[in-house]
């Protein structure tokens, strides 16, 4: 565990983020202690399922998108 003054921190903040990677800081302000925790969170993507083998690609959607816009727009020529 570590802890120092905001100044020292303000002084040296990589040096601190580095360290709290490994082991716990605290930032001390007057009588008050922060806790500097590093955040892990990561992207998750899921795997590959039956919905994503059955669904069409861009150029199918587009091409469907043109048919639909076709006729909706000789219907209103009429």
């Amino acid at each position: 565990m570590t802890i120092v003054s905001t100044k020292e921190f303000n002084a040296n903040p990589k040096k601190y983020f580095d360290l709290a990677v490994n082991e716990q800081v605290y930032i001390k302000r007057g009588r008050i202690r922060f806790r500097l925790t590093p955040d892990e969170t990561k992207r998750k993507y899921k795997a590959p399922d039956d919905d994503l083998r059955r669904a069409i690609t861009m150029d199918e959607f587009l091409s469907g998108v043109q048919k639909d816009l076709r006729k909706i727009f000789e219907k209103g020529k009429k």
